[in-house]
């Protein structure tokens, strides 16, 4: 492909990564910025890839791979990002796409803030270390995250996005869960059923022989979605089993029962 036809990529990113305060990083503002910048230092046919809600620490994302692609395909000359953040904050696949990736395929790359020119020597030196702090900073957001939820728990909170089955999130405090008076009665119905000793199978059979809505059903009804089909008394015996082995029906929760790593 001609050099004057190929694309200037200008590569936004967002993500939980970068904290509740992120106006200055904003889309909208990376948009605005590269396209500043394109415009006033001469580049032209410039076409945005934008992965909003993608964390850095991983290049699966979405716009990143078909900017990837554009490249090996030859459509792309300049890459053009807010800062090296933008492209990643993994400071190993960062730092491989920088210095071998990019210059493999005859891409020049610009970090706008970081004052970075893929055409300039002088540059090289210091972005290895710009990448190593980019990925120390995800990591320690990432465990300070992880810390607040590990507080929150510890003292009770529930912290789930959905509240279990037979319960609602308060409205006065979505970290604390309330009687729902719709479903909690079908949840004490599976309970005095398992008493008498039917098993998980007949509990389930029961259910829907008594047209006992699933709960997902009930949740499509609270919503204005509800549609009416056979599978709506479907009851699962393993989902019964949940129910009935489940610590937050007995008043706990569990806050950390795996951990998970980042």
């Amino acid at each position: 492909m001609e050099k004057d036809k190929k694309v200037t990529a200008l590569y936004c990113r967002l993500s939980k990564d970068d904290g509740s305060n992120s106006e200055s990083l904003s889309i909208r503002t990376q948009k605005s910025m590269l396209m500043e910048y394109a415009t006033r230092n001469g580049f032209g046919n410039c076409q945005y890839y934008v992965d909003d809600g993608y964390s850095g620490t991983n290049s699966d994302r979405p716009a990143f791979q078909e900017l990837l692609d554009d490249i090996r395909e030859g459509k792309v000359a300049t890459v053009i990002t807010k800062d090296q953040s933008r492209l990643g904050r993994n400071h190993i696949e960062t730092g491989t796409y920088m210095e071998i990736f990019f210059p493999e395929h005859g891409v020049r790359y610009i970090a706008i803030n970081d004052g970075y020119d893929s055409n300039e020597q002088s540059q090289m030196d210091i972005a290895p270390f710009r990448n190593i702090i980019n990925e120390m900073y995800a990591k320690d957001t990432s465990r300070k995250i992880k810390s607040a939820l590990r507080t929150r728990k510890k003292s009770g909170k529930y912290i789930s996005s959905g509240a279990p089955f037979g319960y609602q999130k308060d409205p006065a405090d979505h970290n604390h869960l309330v009687i729902d008076p719709n479903t909690a009665p079908v949840v004490e119905y599976i309970y005095s059923m398992a008493e008498e000793g039917l098993g998980l199978h007949r509990i389930a059979k029961r259910l829907h022989d008594e047209k006992v809505l699933k709960p997902c059903y009930y949740k499509k009804e609270m919503f204005g979605r509800f549609i009416d089909d056979e599978k709506m008394y479907d009851w699962d015996s393993a989902y019964i089993s949940q129910v009935l082995h489940s610590p937050v029906y007995a008043g706990h929760i569990i806050y950390e029962a795996k951990p998970t790593v980042s």
